[in-house]
C-alpha cells in the first residue's frame, strides 16, 4: 500500500529555519554543509535537470541531536536546493505520528528523506544513512535482537564505531549519498 503524506504539507519548517533553530551540533552541521562540493559533474547536472519538474516534494524527518542527521542532511539540503525541490523539515519529537509511519527496523531512526508527488503520494525514501553504513546496523540488530542482553551496549558501541569508520574522515561519503539520492530520484 502506498503511503500519502499530503496532510503533512505545510506543517514542517524550512531547512534554514531548522539550521537557525539548532540547539545541538550546529557548528558541525554547518561545517559539513560548507565542505560539500559536487565531485561529479554528471550528478550536478542530473539534480539541476530536476528544476524542470514541479511535481516533487521532499519531507525530512530529523533531529539536531542525531549524528547521522548532522552528517547526512547537509548533503540532502544541497541536493534538493540544486534540484529545486521544495523541502520541509519535521523535527522527530514534534511529529511522532508521522515518524511512526517511517520506522527503520521497527525503530525511530533519523534522518528519513521522503520524496512525494504534489498529491502527497510517497514515491520513495532514503535514510537514515548511506546503505553501506546502514548494513553495519542491520547486521548488529540481527545479531543482537535482545536489548536487555548483558553485552548489548558493548556491541552497539562497536557497531557505532564501525559506522563512523565507514563514513571515513573526509567528505567521500557525501558522494555516496548523492549517488543514492540520484538513483532514488531517477526512478520517480
Amino acid at each position: 500500500m502506498s503511503k500519502n503524506v499530503s496532510h503533512q504539507f505545510g506543517k514542517g519548517i524550512s531547512p534554514q529555519q531548522f539550521i537557525d533553530g539548532m540547539q545541538k551540533n550546529k557548528e558541525t552541521f554547518l561545517s559539513w554543509h560548507e565542505q560539500f562540493a559536487w565531485q561529479n559533474e554528471e550528478d550536478r547536472e542530473f539534480f539541476e535537470s530536476l528544476n524542470n519538474r514541479d511535481d516533487l516534494r521532499c519531507l525530512i524527518l530529523m533531529a539536531d541531536w542525531c549524528g547521522d542527521v548532522v552528517r547526512n542532511v547537509p548533503v540532502v539540503f544541497h541536493a534538493m536546493k540544486t534540484a529545486g525541490i521544495p523541502t520541509e523539515v519535521f523535527i522527530l519529537e514534534e511529529h511522532l505520528d508521522f515518524m511512526d509511519q517511517f520506522l527503520t527496523m521497527g525503530g525511530r531512526s533519523v534522518p528519513i528523506v521522503i520524496i512525494a508527488d504534489t498529491g502527497g503520494y510517497v514515491l520513495g525514501q532514503w535514510g537514515p544513512r548511506p546503505q553501506e553504513v546502514q548494513e553495519i546496523m542491520i547486521k548488529f540488530k540481527q545479531e543482537n535482537p535482545d536489548r536487555e542482553a548483558p553485552d548489548y551496549n558493548d556491541n552497539i558501541q562497536v557497531a557505532r564505531q564501525r559506522m563512523i569508520e565507514k563514513y571515513g574522515e573526509g567528505t567521500g561519503y557525501q558522494t555516496v549519498i548523492i549517488q543514492e539520492l540520484r538513483e532514488l530520484l531517477a526512478g520517480v
